[in-house]
Order: structure tokens, then sequence, then C-alpha cells
């Protein structure tokens, strides 16, 4: 493990020497430099233990998957959407803007991914969540050179919500969108029709309800 990290730390180095370390070619790169710092979590341990770590550091192949009955919840719970009237939209500094119907994101090739959500202080879930790149969808719109972050906006309750992402964490799939947990069709108080998944990031950043998606150019 020491080698790696410091062939990893060396290959960094070298690329900062350059000038070439943010070109896209090398974010495979930074993400195994980040993957190889993270502790690794033993089995058994408790979520409770975790509700004050930072998720981007934390490995969690080993941690156990939370039953849905036990998720704890934030911010809004009961937000209702009509299929019948919903889209996900798609514009900004794309090409061709996209708006899809929820059967058509059942069609795009799914992710499945354990990820663990943080509410600092509060609680800790670790979810089996399935959805869909949403560099999918950006290769439908097609990205102008001139993009370098994605916005994505929930509905208009008292507030919008909102949170902006680097190009480099949608690419990686870091960030995806979900439609289901733990084999379940995403419950509305989670967040249906579909919510953000961010490994990494602490839950406020994981938007619900998601409904529009803003690539954002310099």
């Amino acid at each position: 493990m020491k080698k790696r990290r410091h062939f990893l730390k060396s290959s960094l180095g070298v690329l900062v020497g350059l000038g070439i370390l943010f070109n896209p070619l090398f974010s495979i790169l930074r993400r195994g430099y980040a993957e190889a710092r993270k502790t690794t979590l033993p089995k058994g341990t408790g979520r409770e233990s975790l509700i004050r770590e930072d998720p981007s550091s934390l490995d969690t192949r080993n941690l156990e998957v939370t039953p849905l009955k036990e998720f704890g919840t934030m911010g809004p719970t009961d937000h209702e959407v009509d299929l019948d009237t919903w889209r996900l939209e798609i514009s900004g500094a794309v090409r061709e803007p996209l708006s899809l119907k929820y059967p058509e994101l059942l069609e795009i090739p799914t992710i499945e991914r354990n990820v663990l959500l943080i509410c600092p202080g509060f609680f800790a879930n670790h979810g089996r969540w399935k959805g869909f790149s949403i560099q999918t969808l950006l290769q439908k719109v097609g990205v102008r050179e001139s993009a370098r972050t994605v916005t994505i906006h929930g509905p208009l309750i008292s507030y919008e919500k909102v949170k902006s992402f680097p190009m480099d964490d949608v690419i990686s799939n870091r960030v995806f969108l979900a439609y289901q947990v733990n084999g379940e069709i995403l419950p509305r108080r989670h967040g249906f029709p579909l919510r953000v998944v961010a490994e990494g990031y602490y839950g406020y950043d994981w938007v619900k309800y998601v409904q529009k998606i803003t690539v954002n150019g310099d």
C-alpha cells in the first residue's frame, strides 16, 4: 500500500510540474490517489460511529447495507410528483437540450453501487443505489467545450434546492442519479422519482426530487 501511495504521489507531482494535472485524461489517476488515502472501515462498523466522519475519507467496501426502514432523512419528505407531467430537463452549455419522461430514464444503462450518505451529527445511511450515469445524458445533448460544472435542481418548495458538481465527478460517476434504493423504487420521502447519489459528499448535497440538470460553461 505504501509503494502504491508513493507511486501515485510521485505521478501527481510530475503532472503538476508539466501543468497538465487538470486534463480530463488524468481524472482516473487523481481518483486512484484519493482512494489510496481513504481509511478502510472494518466489517461490523456501527453506523452511529460515522455520523461525524467525512465520507470522502472512508472506504466503505466492508460496510453492511442499511435496511431501508432504518434510513434517516433530511429536508422535504412529502413532495408529490405527477409522472404524467414530470420531465427531467437537461439544458445549458449543450447543443441539443433534452426533456425525458420517467419511463425513458428506465431505459438508460444502469449503475448500481453501495454508497454512504452522512448527515453530519445525525445519521449515516449505507444504501444500494440504482440509477444511471449523468454522463450518458450529456452524450445525448452534446456538451459544449466550455462546460465545467453540472448543476442539479430540485423543485421549488419553500426554496429551490440546487447543487453544482465538477464535471470530473460526473464523468467518473462519483455523482449519478438514482431511482431505486436497496432493490426498491425510491420512496417519496427519499426523493422519488429521482435523486442525486454523490459519493464522498455530505447528505445535504444529495438533491432529492430532481427535475432539471444545467450544464455550466465559462
